[in-house]
């Protein structure tokens, strides 16, 4: 199962279902993500998940009840001066945006850059993704079936 690329509206609905006070937030990450890597589509994973896809996914976005977090599957590999990014997995690393404000420092700007950069070198390897064939659901596609 693959991302599929999407209209900006697909990722609005996304935005609107979860939290839609947030909705300049993921507006002005949106519009970064674009102007800093402008060969970048919207895609969403087969999670539902709003991602940017540059050969590759290098970043998502999740909208929660207090934050957007905009995460890197490969945040480990990041150079991260600034200390924005959280997270102890083995690989993905989040920064929480809570104001339009957020986005504006130079610093993520700066690793959205680097994640672009590393998938052009080195697309997302297979581990990241689903294999073909694997059932994916939701949380919420998990409760409406119970």
């Amino acid at each position: 199962m693959a991302a599929q690329e999407v209209n900006e509206f697909a990722v609005d609905d996304y935005v609107a279902r979860r939290n839609v006070k947030l909705k300049p937030v993921t507006d002005a990450v949106r519009a970064l993500v674009r102007k800093t890597v402008p060969e970048s589509r919207e895609m969403l994973n087969p999670w539902g998940v709003p991602t940017f896809d540059s050969n590759g996914s290098f970043c998502y976005l999740m909208v929660g009840k207090n934050h957007v977090t905009f995460g890197f599957p490969r945040g480990t590999s990041l150079q991260d001066s600034a200390g924005l990014l959280e997270g102890t997995g083995k690989n993905l690393r989040h920064v929480k945006l809570r104001y339009v404000g957020d986005v504006h420092d130079a610093n993520l700007r700066q690793l959205i850059l680097q994640a672009s950069v590393l998938n052009s070198k080195e697309p997302l390897g297979p581990s990241m993704r689903p294999e073909r064939g694997q059932r994916v659901t939701s949380k919420s596609s998990r409760k409406r079936r119970q």
